[in-house]
């Protein structure tokens, strides 16, 4: 039966649609377009550094001038290329079936981060924005990796009570502003992140202020420690 299933449904590639050997892979050339965070990174949020890795916890220039409300971070791609074309595929495009292969880049990146009995949870959309795009990105992402690491998931342990102004075109210091007590623990199952060592996920990061915001919020609620994952990783000059 799976032999027949896949004669007549062939495996392509998650980006291209071009026939691949395996399911939810990516094609050569999709693949050497899509660029994987490899080597030295910055140990606050994933970001590549210059240089090889030997062990010794470094940052980069922006987590070292801001004040970051998290223990470790870690991300998958540089937002740029295929990358980027991805990201915004799952975020805009109803392509839900790309948090699979995604979680499995994710998986990898926060492995030596995470906790043993860490909880994934994923970054609130307001009820607006959830409506209008029927899913959160953020939250398709967390429960695949929570079912290919077979840890807990909280979807609903934060809210987003206001909608806040899309980020696109603001400063650094505009995006911190505007995510100011933008997220909040959920009133009533907020309280289970007490005790709980909590991974934060979503799809980009920028500046960091989503994420903050929203490690602000699982401190407030008793988390015992917050680390930040994201699919893809803005860097600076490129």
């Amino acid at each position: 039966m799976q032999t027949a299933l896949s004669l007549l449904y062939p495996p392509q590639c998650v980006s291209c649609g071009d026939l691949v050997e395996t399911d939810f892979g990516l094609c050569g050339a999709c693949w050497r377009h899509t660029p994987f965070i490899e080597g030295l990174v910055c140990d606050l949020c994933g970001c590549p550094l210059p240089g090889e890795g030997d062990g010794d916890v470094v940052q980069c220039d922006d987590c070292m001038q801001t004040e970051r409300p998290w223990s470790h971070g870690r991300s998958a791609l540089i937002y740029e290329a295929n990358a980027r074309r991805i990201v915004l595929s799952l975020k805009h495009g109803d392509r839900t079936d790309l948090a699979r292969p995604a979680a499995g880049w994710m998986a990898r990146a926060v492995k030596p981060i995470l906790q043993e009995d860490a909880v994934f949870v994923p970054i609130p959309s307001h009820w607006t924005r959830l409506f209008q795009r029927r899913y959160n990105q953020a939250a398709e992402l967390a429960k695949a990796l929570s079912g290919r690491l077979g840890m807990d998931y909280m979807p609903d342990a934060l809210i987003r009570p206001r909608r806040t102004q899309v980020h696109d075109g603001l400063s650094s210091d505009d995006r911190f502003a505007n995510m100011q007590d933008a997220i909040r623990p959920h009133p009533k199952r907020g309280a289970r992140i007490a005790g709980r060592d909590i991974v934060l996920v979503d799809d980009v990061m920028t500046s960091g202020a989503t994420f903050t915001a929203a490690a602000l919020a699982c401190h407030a609620s008793g988390a015992r420690s917050v680390c930040v994952l994201s699919l893809a990783r803005v860097v600076k000059g490129r």
